[in-house]
């Protein structure tokens, strides 16, 4: 996991930990329906956690703030699975933040940050790693997941044309053609590893990194999350396109905390995030309604999140209507049991001998990457026709 000892982070350690425990049950994991049973996914208590993390942070430190601060986890599950995340903390090295602004590098905190002279030496290092970490815990397959904090957007580059062209301005001391998560993904892609992008920032969605991972024939998905206000969204927009109710306005407000809330209070990072959440609604209706997204950070709400929504509609004989909802949850209980079915689907599909982007996954994403759909309905049975389809190969 990159970004590891973060609140999703700790969370999915303690989630694997409580799992293999029998501490808990699968509940919040969608790989955990009947409909996933007869694919032989891998059991969630046989995940090896490892990662990186560019702050002096621990599993076991996040884990018992979270339980303090936001009052979710019991002390109970805590104390039993805490042997458990000192081992995994084992498999935790620094990370690296090559190009990352110096204002960045000092409001997280990154002490733990691996120094390297170049894009390409960066690479090389999280390949490195990647490799080391297999080899150590004798593993099948290594999902590489990337949790960390959310990137401004990123400005285009020739170079990104060819991976070719990438690969010379990479070369060149100092210089800084990607943002982070491409050099992760570009690391994970050389030590044959599956990656999943589970935050709004670029990863993979470049057309040189695209033509690598094609090269390298791995397994790749993304982009954002779908764990709240978005999932919402995606469920209700098509009951209006359905029943023929013409969507006028649609405005949503969220409030959060944690380190995540910190990060989005920079309006360059806001922007990626706002960008993933506010077209899903045009898209699924096929026209544009007026729709407004704000993000703000509210420190005292730690690990929780509060998303208050207003819908303006016309139905018949043009009568004005509404809908508003409120939408509270812990950031971290929602995403960590996503990040575990994804790296069980990202197995199944490397064990099954398929490759390439994970399109039928989509469902679990707010902005997937190769595509422009967002219905969950549609999303969902373009997951359940692959699992029919492939369900014998598990």
């Amino acid at each position: 996991m990159i970004g590891a000892c973060g609140g999703i982070g700790s969370t999915v350690a303690l989630g694997v930990a409580a799992l293999k425990r029998k501490l808990t049950s699968p509940v919040g994991l969608v790989s955990g329906l009947p409909e996933f049973d007869r694919l032989g996914l891998v059991d969630p208590g046989d995940l090896v956690i490892g990662g990186h993390e560019v702050r002096e942070a621990s599993l076991v430190e996040a884990i018992r703030g979270m339980h303090l601060e936001s009052q979710i986890i019991s002390a109970e599950v805590i104390k039993a699975c805490t042997p458990a995340l000192r081992s995994m903390q084992k498999n935790i090295v620094p990370g690296i933040a090559y190009g990352v602004l110096p204002a960045v590098v000092k409001r997280g905190a990154m002490t733990r940050v691996r120094k390297v002279s170049s894009a390409e030496a960066a690479v090389a290092v999280v390949r490195d790693d990647l490799a080391s970490f297999r080899r150590k815990n004798k593993l099948d397959h290594v999902i590489v997941v990337n949790i960390s904090a959310t990137e401004p957007p990123m400005k285009r580059h020739a170079a990104h044309a060819s991976y070719a062209k990438l690969s010379k301005a990479m070369s060149k001391a100092g210089g800084s053609v990607l943002p982070n998560s491409a050099l992760y993904a570009l690391g994970a892609f050389s030590a044959d590893c599956s990656y999943v992008n589970f935050t709004p920032s670029v990863g993979m969605d470049v057309p040189a990194v695209e033509e690598f991972a094609a090269d390298r024939d791995v397994v790749y998905m993304g982009r954002d999350g779908k764990t709240g206000e978005t999932l919402l969204k995606s469920v209700l927009a098509p009951m209006f396109a359905m029943r023929n109710l013409r969507l006028m306005s649609w405005v949503g407000h969220n409030v959060l905390g944690n380190s995540d809330g910190a990060n989005l209070a920079d309006p360059a990072v806001k922007v990626s995030k706002i960008k993933s959440k506010d077209q899903l609604v045009r898209r699924i209706v096929g026209y544009s309604p007026q729709t407004h997204t704000s993000i703000e950070y509210v420190p005292s709400l730690q690990d929780w999140k509060v998303a208050w929504d207003f819908i303006h509609f016309e139905g018949f004989l043009e009568t004005k209507m509404n809908m508003q909802f409120v939408w509270t949850g812990s950031d971290s209980i929602l995403a960590a049991p996503l990040v575990i079915d994804l790296a069980r689907f990202a197995a199944w599909e490397y064990q099954s001998g398929r490759r390439g982007r994970m399109d039928h996954l989509a469902c679990f994403f707010k902005d997937p990457d190769g595509s422009r759909e967002h219905n969950l309905f549609t999303q969902w049975t373009r997951l359940m026709e692959h699992v029919q389809k492939f369900g014998g190969d598990g």
